[in-house]
């Protein structure tokens, strides 16, 4: 693509020896407070344990050409039973990385990895509606904002704000 100036990355299933690399790029987006509910005070062991998915959902990372981590998201259904059909995703890029295409790549990936096992779309429960580059990112991937929950995200720099309900279809 003429004008790109997006660094070659390597998207691939996240192993236990990447936690210490991946648990400040977690840590540092959850702290920042502008994108996550989790607990502001989340230790490496809670992280871990809401972040790495088990079968039949994945966890993968985007690793650079010199190896270093730039981000990561897990994927699988978004509920259990009758809802399995459906997928949902969580994404998190560090920061030195932001605007480099590390967002999109994750991206583009949770959508194959969700067509090719099945699912029949993908919803995201709750992107902060002051995410800006989030929501127009999943916008360019065909997501559509399907409703808002208002004042559902304590956000740190804008006080209440609400939490977009976006899909993507996948089958017909």
């Amino acid at each position: 693509m003429t004008g790109d100036t997006r660094a070659p990355l390597t998207i691939r299933p996240t192993t236990d020896d990447d936690w210490p690399a991946l648990w400040p790029i977690v840590d540092g987006v959850v702290r920042a407070g502008e994108s996550y509910a989790y607990p502001s005070d989340l230790t490496s062991d809670q992280g871990r344990a809401l972040w790495l998915e088990r079968a039949p959902g994945a966890t993968v990372v985007a690793e650079g050409a010199d190896g270093a981590l730039l981000g990561t998201a897990k994927m699988g259904p978004n509920r259990p039973g009758r809802g399995d059909h459906v997928g949902t995703a969580s994404f998190m890029v560090s920061p030195a990385a932001r605007g480099r295409g590390v967002g999109r790549a994750l991206g583009e990936h949770v959508v194959a990895w969700h067509r090719e096992q099945g699912y029949r779309g993908i919803q995201f429960n709750a992107v902060v509606e002051t995410n800006e580059a989030a929501v127009r990112l999943w916008r360019s991937l065909g997501f559509e904002v399907v409703g808002t929950v208002p004042g559902a995200f304590r956000s740190a720099a804008h006080g209440y704000v609400g939490l977009h309900v976006m899909y993507l279809p996948l089958a017909g």
